[in-house]
């Protein structure tokens, strides 16, 4: 039988050629697949979304600190400092870094003065930057340092301080922690002075560990010039706080104004506060009463009553009114006069402030043309000083007015005024019948260079022929009337006394025990150097009239002021005893009192003089010794004085020039010497080591 042959048949599915190579082309299509979309997606995030993760990335792995700026300094008009940055060091820490937070706050606390649980939680945060205390003195900063905890640092800061004290509160302001302005005007100029922060950026790596920090720095603020004298801003707050202190006053303020350019030298307020320590303050003393608090003026109105109506010509000067006796019945109202008058000239109304005249001045006069008047000086409205939260005061619309309206007009009733619209309003009397915008910023510079803000230009109240009757009545008020405790030494003055009733706040009444006692008033009469306000609010010791308790306060700032700048004098100076005499009497002369053309020299002033029983000739004195005395010390005495002080150096007066006796003109520059240790003093009062 043949043999037979088999054949092996090839394994079942086993997979050909072709099935290897779909299989290859399938795995190839989906790891071609994952790869796009993988490329797509980081294209994706690398591209697209590139900005947000980096931002993310930067949040996580750094922490931005701001930095305050260097606020510009704020000077007086004489390049005086009133308001500066130093440098202090913050305390800050980073969280992360800090092993016990527990053991770091108990060392921290009795250091600080901060409670050991609200600086553990301030501590146990997962924020990476959080402040420990800013602006710390120097001796805490040293106690911290010697601690050498990890995770605690500190950066320099810019810190705000006024050297001067409580000098001019209300008018620079105050900052808060953040260096930011809070009032006066570090807050209206903040823009201008609190220049441009900086930053820290504080970097960490992935394990949160803090490893480099980088900056940008703060741009400092532009600085500000401003009309202030601290001098004779000074002068009147001293006065001021004196008035306060003699007449029990609640409060009071005191302005002293250029009437040739509206700038303002002296914005005094009471209460008042130190701007280092505002939290320290109440809201009252803070508050800029001379811009922000609005009264009825009382009797200084008249000046306004009076002076439209010449202006308008309804009146003349020697216009004789008669007065009634102290009565006159308006719209049913019966208006009494504090004093029986009898026919008065216009003149004469001013000069005895006669209510019932300056209504019936008024009334000839008219509503409408008063109103007119009113508004032309500015009342009713703002005045444009930049400075905070100025009130516009209150004046009504004639439509608004009753019948008897015009008559509480005339005499300051009716009508609400800030102190700085008053003194704005008798400048344009004083001179020539233009009306200024207050100023009390001078200059700012930026970058080295100075620029003067723009004011408004001054728009005519009065005719020039107007304001120069009124300055010759205002004088007769002086010599002869309610102000004759204003008359000044050496200078023809004019004024307006004023004694107002407040409301009453439970009966809605005027008050019969709360008074509102002012004088305004300038010098010399022909070419008014400086205007000045005393308002005295609520004296309670004393007479409450503004010719007793205000117009004594003038006097002493008026006369202080015209020394100090070297006002030259048109009135030969009184003897001591003349003038003593002269102000016994209750209604002087209205005629200018003959005086002496040579001064005896006040026994008071000249206790180390060797001249003090000579007689000087007119504006010569006597320099007195100031060895011995602080800087406050003999800045007063020269002040008082009319001399001009130079100081050098810090501690008590060793030296000056010219030395005590010598017979020195008013305005005369008084150079003296500081030392810590007195230097050896010869017999005409110059130091050892002068020359």
């Amino acid at each position: 039988m043949p043999a037979r042959i088999v054949t092996q048949a090839e394994p079942q599915g086993r997979p050909g050629l072709s099935g290897w190579s779909s299989r290859l082309l399938l795995l190839i299509l989906a790891g071609g697949l994952w790869s796009g979309a993988v490329a797509g997606r980081l294209g994706y995030l690398a591209i697209l979304r590139h900005r947000q993760y980096d931002e993310m990335a930067a949040r996580q792995q750094q922490r931005a600190i701001e930095i305050t700026p260097e606020r510009g300094t704020i000077y007086d008009r004489n390049g005086r400092e009133l308001a500066v940055s130093l440098p202090v060091e913050s305390c800050f820490a980073v969280p992360p870094e800090i092993g016990d937070p527990g053991l770091a706050a108990h060392l921290l606390a009795p250091i600080l003065d901060i409670p050991v649980k609200d600086l553990v939680k301030r501590l146990r945060t997962d924020h990476r930057f959080v402040w420990v205390q800013r602006r710390l003195a120097p001796e805490v900063v040293q106690r911290i340092q010697a601690l050498n905890l990890r995770g605690i640092y500190f950066e320099r800061e810019m810190e705000r301080f006024y050297p001067k004290g409580q000098l001019a509160a209300q008018v620079l302001g105050f900052v808060d922690i953040d260096g930011h302005g809070q009032a006066g005007i570090e807050y209206s100029l903040d823009k201008e002075i609190s220049g441009k922060p900086g930053e820290i950026f504080v970097l960490a790596d992935g394990h949160r560990r803090y490893y480099q920090r980088r900056e940008q720095p703060p741009v400092p603020g532009a600085n500000v010039e401003l009309t202030i004298d601290e001098n004779i801003q000074y002068i009147a707050e001293k006065e001021l706080a004196q008035a306060i202190q003699d007449t029990d006053s609640a409060a009071g303020s005191i302005l002293v104004m250029n009437p040739s350019t509206g700038a303002l030298l002296a914005m005094a307020n009471w209460p008042t506060f130190n701007p280092n320590l505002p939290s320290n303050s109440s809201p009252q003393s803070r508050q800029n009463r001379a811009i922000s608090d609005i009264y009825e003026p009382g009797s200084t109105f008249k000046t306004i009553t009076l002076s439209a109506a010449l202006d308008a010509g309804a009146v003349t000067s020697d216009e004789v009114f008669n007065c009634q006796m102290g009565h006159i019945l308006l719209a049913g109202r019966l208006i009494h006069d504090w004093h029986p008058f009898g026919l008065l000239t216009v003149g004469e109304v001013l000069m005895h402030s006669s209510d019932v005249g300056a209504i019936k001045i008024a009334l000839k006069e008219g509503d409408a043309n008063f109103y007119h008047y009113m508004r032309a000086y500015g009342f009713g409205q703002k005045t444009g000083i930049r400075l905070p939260w100025e009130s516009p005061g209150l004046l009504r619309s004639p439509k608004l007015w009753r019948p008897s309206t015009i008559g509480s007009l005339a005499m300051g009733q009716a009508v609400g005024v800030t102190t700085l619209q008053l003194i704005r309003a008798v400048s344009a009397i004083a001179n020539g019948g233009l009306l200024y915008q207050p100023r009390i910023v001078s200059s700012i510079t930026v970058d080295g260079k100075q620029f003067t803000p723009p004011d408004e230009p001054p728009t005519r109240a009065i005719r020039a022929t107007t304001a120069a009757t009124m300055r010759h009545m205002m004088e007769g008020v002086v010599l002869g009337g309610t102000g004759h405790k204003a008359q000044l030494d050496g200078y023809t003055t004019a004024g307006k006394t004023g004694t107002a009733q407040k409301i009453d706040p439970e009966t809605h009444r005027y008050s019969r025990r709360n008074f509102m006692a002012s004088f305004i008033g300038y010098a010399p009469i022909n070419n008014p150097a400086v205007v000045t306000l005393v308002v005295l609010d609520s004296p309670h010791k004393g007479n409450h009239e503004g010719g007793w308790a205000a117009a004594p306060v003038f006097k002493r700032v008026m006369q202080q002021v015209m020394n100090y700048l070297g006002v030259p004098r048109d009135l030969p100076v009184q003897a001591t005893t003349e003038t003593a005499a002269l102000r016994t009497h209750a209604r002087p002369q209205r005629n200018v009192p003959q005086r002496v053309a040579a001064r005896t020299i006040p026994a008071r002033l000249t206790e180390t003089s060797t001249v003090a029983t000579e007689t000087l000739p007119a504006g010569i004195l006597p320099m007195p010794s100031l060895l011995g005395k602080t800087a406050r010390q003999a800045n007063e005495q020269c002040l008082r004085l009319g001399l001009r002080p130079r100081f050098e150096g810090d501690g008590i007066a060793v030296g000056q020039e010219p030395a005590a006796g010598t017979p020195v003109p008013a305005g005369t520059r008084v150079v003296v010497r500081f030392a810590l240790r007195p230097a050896p003093v010869s017999a005409d009062g110059r130091s050892g080591d002068a020359p």
